[in-house]
């Protein structure tokens, strides 16, 4: 299927490897020119090369942590004027509801909710002034259905969700949409931090609880960041202009829920 995207140019944050390089890189494939956000800058400098030399599309990368002002000034300073923006951030740690101060959750907060907020304040009113604009975040499953040991993200997430969902109705009559995309388990290095933790804390393999978590999944396996691109990329593309403030659950059926 032709996107209807190809010139377009994106920012896609936290993109040199997992979930964001695969929206990246399945934009990339659409024919959409791309800034790529990271702080491993050997990673981000190989993904970028990787993608120029693929696809033959335009792509800057900048090494800075999106979760802080100044990175975020740095990125946008960058991207100039982008059609399509895809949030991403890794996940604060797990833990109990007691490990927790007011710290905590400001990191949290600042990372996965005030963060992709700052990036749709600096960038939605160009995509209006244009009359066209996609953004994308990724979110968590744990908005649908909330993880226990992931109480900070959890709690985060969940407010950028609350965001979207109005401001969405307020830019769409300006050809701009904005939807969530919401991950359950794919195979990503967090997924890798996850597994380690729990056989830690079962005394098991790191093979054995990741064999456990592929079974408590309906299609028996974890995601890849090639399918969760293919959804990215689709939100992005011109087909979706009627697809407004939707949480998109990819997560192999993981989630037992009607709606």
């Amino acid at each position: 299927m032709d996107l209807g995207i190809r010139g377009k140019r994106a920012l896609v944050c936290a993109s040199s490897k997992g979930l964001g390089r695969g929206c990246a890189e399945a934009l990339a494939a659409a024919g959409v020119d791309l800034v790529l956000n990271a702080r491993g800058a050997e990673t981000l400098a190989a993904t970028a090369e990787g993608l120029r030399g693929t696809y033959g599309v335009r792509v800057t990368g900048i090494v800075a942590d999106i979760a802080t002002e100044t990175g975020r000034a740095e990125v946008l300073a960058a991207a100039g004027n982008v059609d399509i923006l895809v949030t991403n951030a890794g996940g604060p740690p797990p833990g109990l509801w007691s490990d927790w101060d007011r710290e905590d959750f400001i990191r949290a907060l600042d990372a996965n909710m005030l963060t992709p907020i700052a990036l749709m304040t600096a960038l939605l009113p160009g995509m209006i002034g244009r009359g066209w604009g996609r953004v994308v975040n990724i979110t968590s499953q744990s908005v649908k259905a909330p993880i226990a040991q992931l109480g900070l993200s959890n709690a985060a997430r969940t407010g950028l969700t609350g965001y979207v969902a109005g401001t969405s109705r307020q830019v769409a009559p300006h050809g701009v949409t904005i939807n969530n995309l919401l991950p359950g388990i794919h195979a990503t290095d967090r997924a890798d931090a996850l597994d380690g933790g729990l056989a830690k804390s079962q005394g098991i393999t790191i093979e054995e609880a990741r064999a456990n978590r592929a079974a408590s999944i309906p299609v028996r396996r974890y995601g890849t960041a090639e399918e969760f691109g293919a959804m990215c990329a689709f939100l992005c593309s011109q087909h979706a202009g009627f697809i407004v403030g939707q949480n998109i659950l990819l997560d192999g059926g993981a989630i037992n829920t009607t709606f």
